[in-house]
């Protein structure tokens, strides 16, 4: 929360749920490794900059010969009543048309592929293949040629819906008695110790496969909430330093210079209706796998509204 007395309050976008900073977890047969990602009670998944979503299912090694034998064989098929497509299936799997016997003399060579279905509720995607293909067969540590099947492309993706970054926990300086000054300009930055990179490794460990996505943060966005303002720099857009930090603390020497991040209010607020001041963080997502791809993903941000008050205090004693 920005600094400056009792009359701001801050709201910050996202959901936090401190479950989810555990170290490792399991979801959806990928295992996600969390120890680097953003923890505490602040925190919160990155919003894409477009309307990009995780994938919605993918193929993996999920079951053995006599496992996907008795899901199908034992479980499935005998409450089917299309005797067709029931014919169909034991031709497949069983009669050699091309699998026999369910691959059972290949125990231990291999594993059947089958769909996993993304269990977020708010994740939409095309999961026609996934429901139509009962499963496919692979060697030991072999991905198959499948446009579904998991490599680190998805992986990536299912990693980049784990990210969480922290809130933007943004100092303002100076102000007056707990109100921010017209016509004084307000400097806007960020600790260096706060904003760094963050990111998530999911993993397939029967295929030795992951991948690891990672959130960068590169710029600060100012929105003060009012037209009746100025922006420093004019875009709003305050860059990451060299150092990770974003802006400059205010000191007295500055004056009343503009600062290299920050605002200066041109009207006071009106009483009880403080100006909703917004601050979001961009994050760059890229991701490295283990089988040697690589790639960009959609920006993130995450960001945090402050009910600001400003007064029509001409100066202030620094």
């Amino acid at each position: 929360m920005p600094g400056g007395g009792d009359e701001q309050s801050s709201e910050t976008s996202g959901d936090h749920n401190e479950s989810e900073q555990t170290i490792s977890a399991e979801v959806d047969g990928i295992r996600y490794d969390h120890s680097k990602n953003g923890k505490g009670e602040t925190v919160g998944p990155v919003t894409p900059v477009t309307n990009w979503k995780p994938p919605a299912c993918w193929f993996a090694p999920t079951h053995t010969p006599e496992e996907f034998r008795k899901l199908w064989a034992e479980e499935r098929l005998p409450i089917v009543n299309d005797e067709a497509w029931v014919e169909e299936m034991y031709d497949k799997y069983e009669r050699g048309k091309p699998y026999k016997d369910w691959n059972l003399d290949k125990t231990g060579e291999g594993m059947w592929w089958t769909a996993v279905f993304n269990s977020d509720p708010d994740v939409e995607g095309d999961t026609t293949e996934c429901f139509e293909n009962p499963g496919f067969w692979a060697a030991n540590e072999e991905r198959p040629e499948h446009e579904q099947a998991v490599d680190g492309e998805i992986l990536s993706g299912l990693a980049y819906a784990q990210l969480r970054v922290p809130d933007t926990d943004i100092s303002l300086s100076p102000d007056a008695d707990g109100k921010h000054v017209v016509n004084l300009p307000t400097w806007a930055w960020l600790d260096e110790s706060t904003f760094r990179p963050v990111s998530v490794t999911a993993s397939v460990p029967e295929l030795d496969l992951s991948a690891t996505t990672t959130a960068t943060p590169v710029s600060l966005k100012l929105e003060p909430g009012t037209e009746d303002a100025e922006l420093h720099p004019a875009s709003g857009e305050c860059e990451v330093n060299g150092d990770g930090s974003i802006g400059k603390p205010y000191t007295k020497k500055a004056g009343n210079e503009d600062p290299p991040c920050g605002l200066t209010y041109l009207r006071a607020s009106s009483s009880g209706e403080p100006y909703p001041f917004k601050a979001t963080v961009t994050w760059d997502v890229s991701w490295t796998s283990s089988d040697g791809t690589s790639g960009e993903l959609p920006s993130g941000s995450y960001g945090t509204t402050t009910e600001l008050t400003v007064g029509e205090v001409q100066s202030v004693n620094r």
